[in-house]
């Protein structure tokens, strides 16, 4: 099909080449064989009057008029995807479809569990697939393969894609049960004391949970004994040792409804988490997406009510 002389099925091809920028990747996912990914190549750059592709020593780099297509490109298939996506009308009853949502196990314990719960009774036929949060979660949107992201606040904030707050935590303590020193209460020198088990985040072995916030504002470290790097086993990792670990509230809870722990209040100020969710634009008005957005508000803003007159951790 062509739009003002220029043959629309080139548009997928160029997407491709310029997320590859490799002519063999690119042929090898479309399936048309290297041979027609290079005469697809050639008449796009007879369009644009440009190399778009060019060798820079093993590699191929995307020229600067290439550069400024990525985005444009990807947003107008994109579109194009979700206008054909579309139904007359959309009734969760019936609705056939699968939802990729991004959530940290912390997330996924104590709202994702609920949302799917929910969402399999009002839409029985509508799959659910949970995945760990990806490092450039902007890009796996603009590749498509993504309908939604559930992230703390400041993670989204230079995000161009829509977004809408969900809920917000609190900060609190777990120790065992058994602890030798710790009672119904933990003063600030106790705590600065006791090992501490963390959550460090991703491959950086710097980024240990709180602590960029926690140095500068008490100018003392905590002692880490142990770390991992989830939240669903942070609690556990503290039963049968002398060892606190400070974790969200919600999740605390969920601890210490299962494991042999005691909850108390953190004697540090930690700032109150807020849990955002973020979506694709070009999906911003489809209907089904609008119904899937709705179902996890929906059930985050039961979470909130439970705890409207809880009071933040001191």
């Amino acid at each position: 099909m062509r739009f003002d002389r220029f043959d629309l099925n080139l548009l997928v091809i160029l997407d491709t080449l310029l997320e590859e920028r490799n002519v063999t990747k690119a042929s090898e996912r479309l399936h048309i064989g290297q041979s027609g990914a290079s005469a697809a190549l050639k008449r796009l750059r007879e369009h644009f009057g440009d190399e778009l592709l060019v060798p820079v020593g093993r590699q191929m780099m995307l020229t600067p008029l290439a550069q400024t297509l990525v985005e444009p490109v990807r947003e107008a298939l994109l579109q194009v995807r979700a206008a054909l996506a579309r139904k007359p009308a959309f009734d969760p009853k019936t609705e056939d479809r699968k939802f990729v949502l991004c959530a940290s196990d912390y997330v996924t314990t104590v709202l994702m569990a609920d949302v799917i719960q929910h969402i399999a009774i009002q839409a029985p036929k509508v799959s659910i697939e949970v995945r760990r949060p990806p490092k450039d979660y902007a890009e796996v949107f603009d590749r498509g393969v993504l309908d939604l992201i559930v992230m703390p606040e400041p993670y989204l904030a230079r995000s161009s894609h829509p977004k809408e707050p969900l809920f917000q935590d609190s900060h609190a303590c777990v120790v065992w049960n058994g602890h030798a020193t710790v009672g119904n209460a933990l003063t600030f020198e106790h705590y600065m004391e006791l090992g501490h088990v963390v959550v460090r985040l991703g491959d950086d072995a710097r980024a240990v949970m709180f602590e960029e916030w926690f140095q500068p504002r008490y100018g003392r470290q905590r002692r880490i004994e142990c770390s991992v790097d989830n939240f669903s086993t942070l609690a556990l990792l503290v039963v049968g040792t002398q060892r606190v670990a400070t974790m969200h509230r919600r999740m605390a809870e969920y601890a210490v409804r299962h494991l042999p722990l005691r909850l108390l209040e953190a004697p540090v100020d930690v700032p109150p988490l807020v849990e955002t969710m973020a979506w694709p634009r070009h999906m911003q008005n489809d209907p089904a997406h609008a119904w899937l957005r709705e179902q996890v508000q929906r059930v985050a803003s039961r979470l909130d009510n439970k705890t409207a007159g809880r009071p933040v951790s001191a």
